[in-house]
């Protein structure tokens, strides 16, 4: 079908469309979490298998792109696949040093409800697997590891037949001859070696490249191998003539899967880089006769034929104190600011300097750590976990969320993203009473909330919403994925199965359940400032939000020095906001009474637990100290 499948670091296996090449890229299959190590094509390309540092093995349907089933014998990241065409037998192998042997046809019959299969698997290997091989006949299987050695099974009874040593680093590919008679293989010793399986002894060792070997391929007769690696190089190398390599091509970063066609005029290289290019092989055969050693230097060719651009990969990034937007540098050095609350992208900012705009946008506020980041895939992965995933209160008018009743709501930026990421689950669909008004909590009636049916449209926090496309990924605490969809997926009818049985029990509380996370409380105590004169009171702890302004404070120590009766400490003991006091009595103590911290004099406007991370710095309860003003 004219199809080509590439796969890499993102996670994402693409499909293009090589007989447009104005606009090759089909379409998109994601369903992994992690690395894709290795993919093959099966059943005349109907069927694509995955292995994936997920530690799993996914079936695809190749023409329309969906995953049909997820393989989870592996413990540990999958590194390599082997397959063997007459047979339809498909090997897998990782740092978990087993081998499985999976029958296609089996695979492909396999539903998400009806996922259990049973599998040969080749005991025996001492060492995480990095390559595997299989001749079409199945009836020889070589694997290659860290151990520095090669293994061979007979697929059939899944018995040991041969152990071969020569190579002195790890083995990173391996190719096997039709008749299973001969193997290839490539280290990252610098050296490709050719065995003889029947003397179980290495005939031949190719010294063409002057760095570690990590791509390998045969062409059909098994006379001709291409070879690329660390180096940058790709090489050919005639197997029946002594010191017979050509230079095919050189490439920009080190070469880690080389392709070739079946024609076998030309081949697609892929590198640690994101681009894709395609290399004629044409010229190679005739160069290959010739034993001019000069020209087996020159590069058969000079430019690939066709490129495929690949996208740039996040590099660096920075977490800002508002502990929403996050700054990123990219592999072109582009930066980017990110609002995680949202997920989405905010401003492109160029090729700017990352530290000097990291200043530029700095404030002296201070909101707790709700979320984790990696970017392990090039792309921002944002995780949030039950420990400090509702660590982060703030208020909505200071964030710019404009709440339904107009007040000056306190919202949890967790709690907000969980709602919106599962706001497409019909579990979450709380049917709200009308109240008074005949609004629906969380709805004006407007048009934007409502859908084509006129209904009103789920809306997860009654703020705002994510991307649609947005992935959903739900692991285990040691970081083994359970389930991955996309946020708009949610209410498929196999997602909300999956969904029922994988959503933990800390997230539906907040999304189902709409149970509010608890305020983090601060203590904190409260004494006369050295210059003013007053004697050290007595210690009481106070306790209050930590999202409370020094301002309240202030109408605290005013009302308490002046002996005001209010009833109390406002904001405080009881860890509530009191905005109802009046303008004036506010203005008076700010005008006549200042707080300090650290001997800082504090804005009225800070929190609590920015003065503690920013000023007060050290441990123990936070310690304020209250004066009045010069003239006052």
């Amino acid at each position: 079908m004219n199809r080509l499948y590439t796969a890499g670091r993102d996670s994402i296996i693409r499909i293009w469309n090589m007989g447009n090449q104005n606009e090759s890229y089909f379409q998109s299959m994601e369903h992994h979490t992690d690395w894709v190590n290795d993919i093959v094509l099966c059943c005349d390309g109907k069927t694509l298998i995955s292995a994936s540092s997920d530690a799993m093995v996914k079936v695809w349907n190749a023409h329309k792109g969906f995953c049909m089933s997820t393989l989870r014998t592996h413990k540990d990241y999958v590194k390599a696949l082997a397959y063997a065409k007459e047979k339809e037998y498909v090997a897998s192998g990782g740092l978990d040093k087993q081998i499985f042997l999976w029958d296609v046809k089996t695979l492909t019959a396999l539903t998400a409800a009806n996922n259990t299969v049973t599998t040969s698997s080749l005991s025996g290997q001492k060492d995480s697997i990095y390559s595997l091989a299989m001749n079409p006949a199945c009836t020889v299987i070589v694997s290659g590891s860290t151990e520095k050695v090669l293994r061979v099974w007979d697929p059939r009874t899944c018995a040991k037949m041969m152990k071969l040593k020569g190579h002195t680093d790890n083995v990173k590919a391996l190719v096997v001859n039709r008749d299973a008679t001969q193997c290839l293989s490539a280290s990252s010793d610098g050296t490709v070696k050719l065995w003889s399986l029947g003397q179980q002894r290495c005939i031949a060792t190719y010294r063409v490249h002057n760095d570690g070997v990590w791509a390998l391929r045969a062409n059909d007769a098994f006379t001709t191998f291409y070879s690329g690696g660390r180096d940058r190089n790709v090489y050919a190398t005639d197997m029946r003539l002594s010191n017979s390599s050509v230079l095919v091509c050189k490439e920009s970063a080190p070469i880690v899967k080389i392709l070739l066609l079946p024609d076998e005029n030309s081949m697609w290289v892929s590198t640690t880089k994101s681009d894709l290019h395609k290399w004629s092989t044409k010229g190679v055969q005739s160069r290959l006769s010739q034993q001019a050693d000069e020209e087996k230097l020159i590069p058969v060719c000079s430019e690939p034929s066709q490129t495929i651009k690949g996208g740039t990969s996040i590099q660096q990034y920075h977490i800002l104190n508002d502990k929403r937007y996050v700054i990123t540098k990219d592999s072109t050095e582009n930066v980017v600011l990110w609002d995680i609350l949202k997920a989405c992208k905010v401003e492109d900012l160029g090729n700017v300097d990352f530290e000097v705009e990291i200043k530029n946008k700095f404030k002296m506020v201070y909101v707790p750590p709700w979320f984790s980041v990696d970017l392990k895939n090039g792309m921002l992965n944002i995780h949030l976990e039950e420990s400090d995933a509702f660590a982060a209160w703030v208020s909505a008018k200071d964030v710019g969320l404009n709440s339904i009743d107009g007040g000056d709501t306190k919202v949890n930026f967790g709690g907000l993203l969980l709602q919106a990421l599962l706001e497409h689950w019909p579990k979450t669909h709380a049917i709200e009473p009308e109240d008074i008004n005949g609004q629906v909590n969380g709805f004006d009636g407007s048009s934007d909330d409502m859908n084509v049916s006129g209904e009103r449209a789920p809306m997860g926090n009654g703020y705002f919403s994510v991307p649609g496309h947005t992935p959903v990924i739900l692991s285990e605490v040691n970081g083994r994925t359970m389930f991955r969809l996309l946020c708009r997926d949610a209410g498929g009818d196999s997602e909300q199965i999956l969904l029922q049985d994988t959503v933990p029990q800390w997230v539906i509380d907040i999304t189902v359940e709409k149970t509010q996370p608890k305020f983090n409380k601060i203590s904190f105590f409260l004494q006369p400032h050295s210059t003013s004169g007053a004697k050290t009171l007595k210690k009481d702890r106070l306790s209050a939000s930590d999202m409370l302004q020094i301002r309240k404070v202030l109408e605290h120590v005013y009302e308490k020095v002046l002996g005001v009766e209010n009833g109390g400490h406002p904001g405080m003991t009881n860890g509530k906001d009191h905005d109802s006091q009046d303008a004036a009595s506010v203005s008076a103590a700010e005008e006549k009474v200042e707080l300090l911290c650290q001997d800082q004099v504090l804005d009225p406007n800070m929190d609590l637990r920015t003065v503690r991370h920013f000023i007060w710095k050290t441990g123990g309860d936070l310690t304020l100290n209250y004066r009045y003003k010069a003239g006052h």
